[in-house]
């Protein structure tokens, strides 16, 4: 059986974290992607699908320390569903994905205004090893994208 989940997007807003009880981290944030295609018209169409991510542990920390709003991200995780009743006793199902892994894919800034070191050892650790990253950076057979203006969205 396989779960996995491969996506490229931008985040709605900054992450927000917490500490459970236990002292386990988490950093839970929203995750835009788009989808654009052509109409029987010619025209071109949007579709932006939107993502709840949740990050444990060191991820967490990494993604509270380093991912703003706006941020464009690839992110490797698994789909989990859920389900919940509400306080006027209806049924409440939820779709999130728990990330493994995630990898910055523009320079923004921290908290403090510098910018963010793309080849820190901090990010080099947390670098998806699938062949999507080959196709990200131009190592493979997908699109090569030089900039964040040559993104399919």
């Amino acid at each position: 059986m396989l779960n996995k989940v491969h996506l490229i997007g931008r985040l709605g807003k900054d992450p927000e974290f917490r500490t459970t009880p236990s002292g386990i981290a988490v950093a839970t944030f929203s995750l835009a992607t788009d989808e654009k295609r052509k109409n029987d018209n010619g025209e071109t169409t949007s579709k932006t699908e939107w993502h709840k991510i949740v990050a444990f542990r060191r991820q967490a920390e990494v993604a509270r320390d380093y991912l703003r709003k706006g941020a464009l991200i690839y992110l490797e995780g698994k789909i989990h569903y859920d389900s919940y009743e509400n306080k006027e006793g209806q049924k409440v199902y939820t779709t999130e994905i728990t990330c493994d892994n995630f990898q910055m894919l523009d320079s923004r800034t921290d908290r403090g205004g510098d910018t963010v070191d793309r080849s820190s050892s901090q990010e080099r650790s947390y670098k998806p090893t699938s062949a999507v990253e080959s196709n990200i950076r131009g190592g493979g057979g997908g699109d090569d994208f030089a900039s964040d203006e040559d993104l399919p969205f």
